[in-house]
């Protein structure tokens, strides 16, 4: 069995509720790329808002898979 380095075995019910999250997080990018063609959009605001949320879907995955490294 191929592991990823960093990161140990999860179970059924932590890649269920990761995939979940990743699913979530595919939802709002659409969402964001949405509002990004607004024609009077802040281009500003929507590039900050991307990357925010970027971080916490990122902040919820890792609260799930706890890796082990940086």
């Amino acid at each position: 069995m191929n592991h990823i380095k960093g990161y140990r075995e999860l179970s059924d019910s932590e890649v269920s509720m990761i995939n979940r999250i990743k699913e979530h997080g595919c939802i709002i990018s659409t969402l964001i790329e949405e509002v990004r063609n607004l024609p009077n959009a802040d281009q500003r605001w929507v590039s900050i808002a991307k990357t925010d949320l970027q971080t916490g879907f990122m902040a919820l995955t890792r609260s799930v898979a706890q890796p082990t490294t940086f």
